[in-house]
């Protein structure tokens, strides 16, 4: 694929900087993985393992977006890790907060060098693990060069703002729970984007929260993030909605490709090439207001 080339350059995106309320960081030690749902590539759980370590390293999976009573560990959600190399698997779940805020609870976690959400509703995780010792030790795993992955709900909790978190329905972009773990902070996430036709849904939180920059995930595709920026991986697109620019056209959102890099404090992308291009057409201009 274009982005395993070796002779190619990146060629920066011409922007200007522009300045924003607030900037997203990756972690400064770890490495996030969000991937937007319906993963069948299997490289981007490679990638995944290979970041925790290795096949046989500790990784936690956390299924609980899934709203099953409970989860063993013949649970077929395994699968896409095992058939990627993983041996050492270790299931955590719980829907009680009492639970997941206990020293017992979070042993696996001090242990994992790799946590993995599953898919499901974004709202459950909240519900269960934020603000718990879970969410203190998810944070410790990622302080101490970790990887924390998750695949559309599991990617979506990873942002700052919730997206899709309404307890009634998926459909609802501002719902009754908006806050997510923060592993990327100032950011809110979106996952299945073109797949399920969502690629306008983030631009109203965007324009009611224009602080945060919104990523949107199409299905097989993810990004690995890494203190101030990062790639695109697997075999669909990524969208970016910024507030502080525009395409030359209007449009609100631009669409990153496998390979393509994002520096998030800058906010600017850049695309690689065999012979250096701009990464065209889009401009340094606010939102007009509504």
């Amino acid at each position: 694929m274009k982005f395993l080339v070796p002779l190619i350059v990146i060629a920066f995106a011409i922007l200007l900087p522009v300045k924003v309320d607030a900037q997203s960081y990756g972690p400064e030690n770890g490495t996030l993985v969000l991937a937007g749902g319906n993963v069948h590539d299997v490289a981007i759980f490679r990638r995944f393992i290979d970041l925790a370590g290795g096949p046989d390293a500790p990784i936690v999976v956390i299924p609980t977006a899934g709203g099953a009573p409970d989860y063993g560990p013949y649970w077929q959600g395994l699968l896409p890790l095992k058939n990627a190399g993983a041996t050492n698997l270790a299931l955590l779940h719980t829907y009680d907060r009492k639970v997941a805020d206990s020293e017992a609870f979070v042993l696996p976690l001090r242990k994992a060098r790799g946590v993995w959400f599953t898919g499901g509703r974004q709202w459950r995780l909240a519900d269960a693990y934020l603000h718990t010792r879970v969410q203190t030790e998810l944070n410790g795993l990622l302080s101490r060069g970790g990887v924390i992955g998750g695949s559309s709900a599991g990617a979506t909790i990873q942002g700052s703002y919730l997206a899709r978190g309404d307890t009634r329905t998926n459909t609802i972009m501002m719902g009754d729970h908006q806050e997510g773990m923060g592993f990327l902070p100032m950011s809110a996430v979106d996952q299945h984007l073109l797949q399920l036709n969502r690629q306008f849904d983030l631009i109203p939180v965007i324009e009611a929260h224009p602080h945060l920059l919104g990523i949107g995930l199409d299905e097989n595709t993810a990004i690995v993030v890494h203190g101030g920026g990062f790639e695109v991986i697997g075999q669909s697109y990524v969208a970016i909605y910024d507030h502080n620019q525009m395409l030359d056209s209007g449009g609100r959102f631009y669409f990153l490709s496998p390979g393509d890099q994002y520096d998030l404090k800058t906010r600017q992308a850049s695309r690689m090439y065999r012979v250096p291009e701009r990464f065209e057409r889009i401009k340094p201009d606010k939102w007009p207001d509504q």
